[in-house]
């Protein structure tokens, strides 16, 4: 299959090939999403063949307008409150369906629905003009990195899908919070920049953070992507390291070892530029360049192990430390 590449001013193109059954990937303010028409259970089954996703392993359904809802699930005046004031943006939102409403392919079988509402207006305008919501995984090969820009799409899926619209690089590096509002006490499935704190204060009660950097068990169906199998994973080795580590760390590194940390780590290492990959000095910074340096690293051939500095595990450290988790099978430097 020939896949295009496409500008944000192509729209029309992008929503005329989600209408015709097939696949393309479109931006967001998080990570990349492959894209299909969520209503056509054979273009959604392009997605997993595309992505070698796991059929129990749910997709995340992306609209343009909270309109879109009401056809498909049942909307709490909760998590109305929630879509008021972090819709669009990097927040999902999972709810009941309504009975024959969504394809189980879409669910992984669950009589609920994931769904999210991104702040990226060429993806909305797509969406809308489309007329259908789309499903909206991250645009990568399954279990590896997240991409954040088009052309780590362009590296997973180039002759996969049929198109790849890039609108520069994400904003926030990560994929969004994903909150279950189907239980009694709402609960945290995914971290993401919208804080537990932030959702606490919208909706006026305790939820419950239930992340962590293992997985579900083998016969449990997930409710959000990210929580049963491995992901966010380079071929190449990944290990965590706390910075008070450093000076340890490099006693034991090599020229076959890279390192990922934020620049006053970087400086007490003091390796060569081709060793480095800097974070930043934020967690925001560490958040948006995570995914791009894992993916830059596991295509060098001379380097053999990934280093990573974890984050302070507070508001968006939470998301960050969840996913160097997950891509390094939580295996940690230790002193």
């Amino acid at each position: 299959m020939k896949t295009e590449r496409i500008d944000g001013d192509n729209i029309h193109l992008a929503s005329q090939l989600i209408k015709s059954g097939e696949v393309v990937a479109f931006p967001t303010e998080t990570v990349y999403g492959l894209g299909a028409d969520a209503t056509n259970e054979e273009a959604v089954s392009k997605v997993f063949i595309a992505k070698g996703r796991p059929a129990d392993n749910p997709l995340i359904m992306t609209i343009a307008d909270i309109d879109q809802l009401e056809d498909f699930v049942v909307v709490t005046d909760a998590a109305l409150s929630l879509m008021k004031v972090f819709w669009p943006g990097s927040l999902t939102i999972i709810l009941p369906i309504k009975t024959g409403q969504v394809s189980m392919m879409v669910t992984g079988g669950l009589q609920t629905a994931a769904f999210r509402l991104p702040a990226n207006d060429v993806t909305r305008e797509m969406i809308r003009q489309s007329g259908v919501p789309i499903v909206g995984p991250s645009a990568n090969t399954s279990g590896k990195p997240s991409p954040t820009t088009a052309q780590h799409v362009w590296h997973d899926m180039q002759g996969k899908i049929a198109a790849i619209i890039d609108d520069g690089p994400t904003q926030v590096g990560v994929e969004s919070t994903v909150i279950d509002m189907t239980n009694d006490t709402p609960t945290i499935l995914r971290p993401g920049a919208v804080t537990q704190q932030q959702l606490e204060e919208v909706l006026g009660t305790k939820v419950i953070d239930a992340t962590s950097t293992t997985s579900v068990a083998d016969n449990v169906i997930p409710k959000a992507p990210g929580m049963k199998y491995r992901h966010y994973a380079p071929d190449k080795q990944v290990i965590m390291f706390d910075s008070l580590d450093a000076l340890s760390l490099k006693e034991v590194i090599t020229s076959h070892d890279a390192v990922m940390a934020q620049d006053s780590t970087l400086k007490k290492l003091a390796l060569s530029i081709q060793q480095t990959w800097s974070l930043g000095c934020t967690t925001m910074s560490a958040t948006e360049q995570l995914f791009a340096g894992l993916r830059f690293y596991d295509d060098e051939p001379d380097i053999q192990t990934i280093y990573v500095e974890k984050m302070p595990a507070i508001g968006l450290g939470k998301a960050f430390n969840n996913r160097l988790g997950k891509a390094s099978g939580n295996h940690e430097f230790l002193n």
